[in-house]
């Protein structure tokens, strides 16, 4: 007996490369005609003759008019003339030369004048009072329907009785595309998929992005044959008509089958936009073909659009009562960290507050080889590879995952107490570390089918192999292993405001512990020279965030949400700004007293460092790098990759009006010194003035043409002396700057 032929490999991602906008055919329930101008017909689908009698090889190149009647064209001039845009526009009802009836929709897209012709009974133009009744009666009942949810279903049932289709779902998006079942009307035989999900692979992303640009698709009857436009190229552009606004589209024939495989032989589906973002859809099914009239589909459009509104509004306001209550743990927690001198202790103290504020179970405190643990949290071992694997690999300000096996193949031992994890560095300089970890949630996701079995291969004697859709919708469970509980966006963005604050009481204590060392005559200098400065650029953003935050508290009862969420970005932004002042200034603390760790370092290798971290600021910069081969020194690494990092910083930052900006990094091999350059043709300054250059919040620019906090340059000068070096700066103001920096070709260990 032969073996069974070996089934060639297939690409199952061809549906999410399909040309969906670019069909180059219609649905035939309708017709189609693109036009110039001057209202000269440029192409015709290929049933036109089915509709009006004269042939779409006729009608190409003969005015609108000899198409479908002088009447009728002379009925639609006027509108045609107004400025119409991408979205389809409901022109009027018409009466052909042959006696029939159509409902007109004109958009304007490709080049293109295109009308789009759905035939209706009667000669009168559409009838919208229905629309009117449906949202009222919609209206009425929303304030009782708390939940999203409740306001779904209340949706789906207007939309059923408006459409007469068997079942109506909302379905929401997640992150990765799936789609959630969240509310359902249906006739008593048809199956239900209540609370199921389908995968990404259902609805491609291309097809999401297309909802998102055009609100309704209708298809009447799936077993439809394709109508082709005639000729089947623009013959403005010389390329397939980009029909993805058009309501005749014709769909992927894929889908086409996904359909007839769910025993739905005409759907029509309406975006849910929240924030600008597809939220969703709401998706109707009929077993039998089943046409929508076009004034029936602006209401369901209309009522989607309050819909959208409405879970907008709820969503707004359930993130905003969770931001309180985050708050206000926060609050508890600084007012603890703040009392007694010993902040490690004070942080042991409120580890309480910090599992319920990141609705943790376990919490961590890593101060170099120190850990501190509270609650299920992994042993003090996993934790220290952790910390040395999130310290190699700069994750910013906060990391989060859900899912930390599949990031640090490490983590699989730590699953059952760690499959999540939020992390945040308090030290840009050491291995200070506060963690929070959330245990494995297994739980069981119902499919409708299953959803790794996306495409079915088909075969037949002598026959190419096909692409078809899965066959069963039939629930199909899936457990989910090592994963968490997701974080919140709201969590991750008051973690950051959370560690803004725990800086500026690290700083504190900083300040405090310097009192006491050797360098205190200095260091009162410094406060005393730039104390003035600090109060004001600190005071500023925290003006901000109380300003925004009264006009926020006061706007509680608008409904103007655009402006709560201008208020909002005002307080982020100036919180932000806040942050890096006192991170900056911590970094500026911490140079003082930190020991030097001199190692032999190659300032080749530390330069391309440099520049790798600057890729999102010099990303779509064109960018001119002119290093010269550089020599290897010996100073601490950490500490030099600082200061190198804030002079390249710097040129990158000043020579943002420049195209190209051109940046050199050179040397010089002295006797006793080896000195390193960092030149640019930026911006320049005032040498008038070069004597506050290194100085402690000392700007030479006005903090409008060039942000910044002014403790960049006083960090290099600190680095530097504190290498027993030197450094000093050259420039011509407009004509660009010399930055330069000296070390021993030996330094003592301080």
């Amino acid at each position: 007996m032969n073996p069974a032929p070996s089934v060639p490999e297939l690409d199952l991602s061809a549906c999410d490369r399909e040309p969906i906008r670019t069909p180059g055919s219609i649905q035939p329930h309708g017709f189609l005609l693109s036009l110039s101008s001057d209202m000269v017909v440029l192409q015709a689908s290929a049933n036109l003759g089915d509709w009006t009698g004269r042939s779409a090889q006729a009608a190409v190149g003969r005015p609108l008019a000899e198409v479908i009647g002088e009447a009728a064209a002379l009925r639609l001039a006027p509108e045609l003339e107004t400025r119409l845009d991408s979205r389809p526009y409901y022109v009027g009802t018409v009466t052909a030369a042959n006696g029939r009836h159509f409902d007109v929709l004109a958009h304007r897209w490709d080049e293109l004048t295109i009308l789009e012709f759905e035939p209706t009974e009667r000669a009168a133009p559409a009838d919208f009072r229905h629309l009117y009744s449906l949202i009222g009666d919609f209206l009425k009942k929303v304030d009782g329907a708390e939940s999203i949810e409740s306001l779904s279903q209340l949706a789906c049932h207007h939309v059923r009785s408006v459409t007469g289709y068997g079942r109506v779902l909302v379905y929401q998006f997640d992150r990765d595309g799936h789609g959630h079942v969240v509310a359902e009307a249906k006739q008593d035989d048809y199956a239900s998929y209540m609370g199921q999900h389908f995968p990404a692979s259902d609805i491609p992303a291309q097809a999401r992005q297309l909802y998102a640009l055009s609100p309704i698709r209708l298809i009447q009857n799936a077993n439809y044959t394709p109508a082709p436009l005639v000729p089947n190229l623009n013959p403005l552009t010389g390329k397939p008509n980009d029909l993805s606004f058009a309501v005749l589209r014709s769909v992927s024939p894929v889908h086409l089958q996904y359909m007839r495989n769910m025993h739905t032989l005409a759907s029509m589906s309406v975006s849910l936009m929240v924030k600008g973002k597809l939220w969703g859809i709401i998706s109707c099914h009929n077993e039998d073909p089943s046409p929508v009239p076009f004034e029936q589909r602006t209401a369901c459009e209309q009522l989607a659009q309050l819909l959208a509104l409405c879970i907008e509004s709820r969503e707004d306001a359930h993130e905003l009562q969770f931001r309180l209550d985050v708050r206000r743990i926060m609050v508890s927690m600084l007012a603890g960290l703040s009392q007694g001198n010993n902040f490690i202790e004070n942080l042991s103290g409120v580890f309480p507050e910090l599992l319920r504020f990141a609705r943790a179970t376990g919490a961590a405190v890593v101060f170099d080889e120190r850990v501190l643990t509270f609650g299920d949290a992994p042993e003090e071992e996993d934790i220290l590879g952790l910390v040395d694997w999130l310290a190699v690999h700069d994750h910013g300000d906060v990391y989060h995952t859900d899912k930390l096996s599949a990031e640090w193949p490490a983590a699989a031992k730590m699953i059952r107490n760690a499959s999540g994890l939020l992390a945040m560095p308090i030290s840009r300089i050491h291995k200070h570390y506060l963690l929070w970890f959330r245990p494995e949630f297994v739980h069981t996701i119902e499919w409708a089918g299953n959803p790794h079995d996306k495409l079915v291969q088909a075969t037949a004697a002598g026959l190419p192999i096909n692409l078809s859709p899965r066959t069963s919708f039939a629930a199909w469970r899936e457990t989910i292993h090592g994963t968490s509980v997701p974080w919140h966006g709201g969590e991750i963005e008051l973690a950051l405001e959370f560690r803004t604050a725990l800086l500026g009481i690290v700083l504190e204590r900083a300040e405090q512990m310097a009192e006491l060392a050797e360098e205190l005559t200095r260091s009162n200098k410094e406060l005393e020279a730039f104390s003035y400065s600090v109060s004001h650029d600190l005071r500023a953003p925290l003006r901000h965030i109380v300003g925004f935050a009264d006009l926020l508290i006061e706007s509680a009862g608008s409904e103007n949400g655009e402006q709560r969420q201008r208020f909002l970005k005002n307080i982020k932004d100036a919180a932000r700004m806040a942050g890096k002042l006192v991170d900056d200034l911590l970094s500026f603390s911490q140079m003082g007293r930190a020991s030097l760790r001199p190692t032999t370092v190659d300032m080749k290798d530390l330069v391309a460092a440099c520049i790798d971290k600057l890729a999102l600021e010099t990303r779509g910069r064109n960018i001119e790098w002119d290093i010269a081969p550089l020599p290897t020194v010996y100073a601490d690494p950490t500490f030099l990759h600082l200061a190198m990092f804030n002079l390249l910083s710097n040129a990158v930052k000043f020579t943002g009006k420049q195209d190209p900006a051109v940046i050199r990094i050179g040397f010089e091999d002295m006797p006793h010194e080896t000195i390193f350059h960092v030149a640019d043709n930026g911006a320049g300054f005032n040498m008038d003035y070069v004597h506050k250059l290194f100085g402690v919040f000392q700007r030479l620019h006005r903090m409008e043409d060039f942000q910044g906090t002014g403790i960049g340059l006083a960090n290099v000068r600190r680095i530097v002396e504190r290498h027993n070096g030197r450094v000093w700066a050259d420039s011509r103001q407009g004509e660009g700057a010399t930055f330069s920096f000296a070390l021993p070709k030996q330094v003592s260990n301080n």
